[in-house]
């Protein structure tokens, strides 16, 4: 479970650097909603260690 929260962070950072690199102003809310579910994927990450 742990590995594949990993990927998803991962999957979401890459995609959202991605967005606000090359699409900024195309993308904008698409980054916006990347960047909530890289917060809550982290939050989770960190919930699931305790």
């Amino acid at each position: 479970m742990k590995s594949i929260l990993n990927i998803i962070i991962v999957v979401l950072l890459v995609g959202w650097l991605f967005g606000f690199i090359g699409f900024g102003a195309a993308v904008g809310n698409l980054i916006h909603i990347l960047l909530v579910f890289l917060v809550i994927a982290i939050i989770l990450r960190l919930v699931s260690k305790v």
